[in-house]
């Protein structure tokens, strides 16, 4: 009877560790990734021009992803896989496909960073930087450091992308128009 205790309270485990990362991934991807970055961010570029509205979405992105830093802290809830992807990063087993990938996800923090930076948000990045997982245990002065890297050159990006659809839609709409 012991071991069926043990096996149900695992597989519990299990369900919940996914239910936390279906829905911390959704609405990461739902609101963060597409309202925000894809519908709210060009609104303000396109209304406001490149530089006023940079000088407004820099800041308001940087609140953001400092308010989901805290957030993810408070939690101590891995509800995007970070802390797991970390433990992969800190492999130090036989299995030769779990080496490899330890060993891509060491290679340098300077180049992880900027790649981090230019596919993800500042708040993801940080969050996976961070030394140690499971710890959820705040900013370290490093780890300011790359926050507000991140936060430089994920705006940097995403400004220019974002005024670069804007200026493309701009000219085919003048074309066909």
């Amino acid at each position: 009877m012991k071991k069926y205790i043990i096996f149900f309270k695992a597989v519990w485990a299990k369900r919940q560790r996914f239910i936390i990362l279906l829905v911390g991934i959704t609405v990461n991807s739902v609101i963060f990734n597409y309202a925000y970055d894809y519908l709210f961010y060009p609104f303000v570029i396109w209304k406001l021009g490149v530089v006023n509205g940079a000088m407004v979405m820099i800041p308001l992105s940087t609140l953001v992803c400092y308010l989901l830093l805290l957030f993810y802290d408070w939690s101590k809830k891995d509800w995007l896989g970070l802390e797991s992807i970390k433990q992969v990063r800190e492999y130090g087993g036989s299995s030769k496909a779990g080496k490899f990938f330890s060993f891509i996800l060491k290679k340098g923090d300077l180049a992880a960073m900027i790649l981090l930076s230019l596919q993800f948000d500042p708040f993801i990045t940080t969050a996976y930087m961070r030394h140690g997982s499971g710890q959820y245990n705040g900013l370290s002065a490093r780890d300011w450091k790359i926050f507000f890297s991140s936060v430089v050159i994920s705006n940097s990006f995403w400004v220019a992308v974002t005024y670069g659809g804007i200026t493309a839609v701009q000219n085919i709409w003048k074309m066909i128009t």
